[in-house]
């Protein structure tokens, strides 16, 4: 059995560590970083041009990542019963 809040947490971590990440590498190497970003379209040149990095954005992604994390591990553990 998970426990809901610890998965959550992980997963909320998990996603803050990686848009930081990704912040670092486009600022770092901007043409790594439009890769990255770009294998994700099967090549369709969507990089954004001027990364900034967003306050807004990397709470969001926490709030999100901490609910979906919440509900998996209650509907795994409601599953695996």
């Amino acid at each position: 059995m998970l426990k809901p809040n610890a998965f959550a947490a992980s997963l909320a971590g998990l996603m803050a560590i990686f848009y930081i990440v990704f912040y670092v590498i486009a600022v770092v190497s901007p043409e790594m970083f439009r890769y990255l970003f770009n294998a994700q379209f099967m090549g369709a040149d969507l990089a954004p041009i001027n990364v900034q990095f967003n306050f807004g954005v990397l709470f969001t992604l926490v709030v999100t990542g901490w609910v979906v994390g919440y509900i998996w591990a209650l509907l795994y553990n409601k599953l695996a019963r």
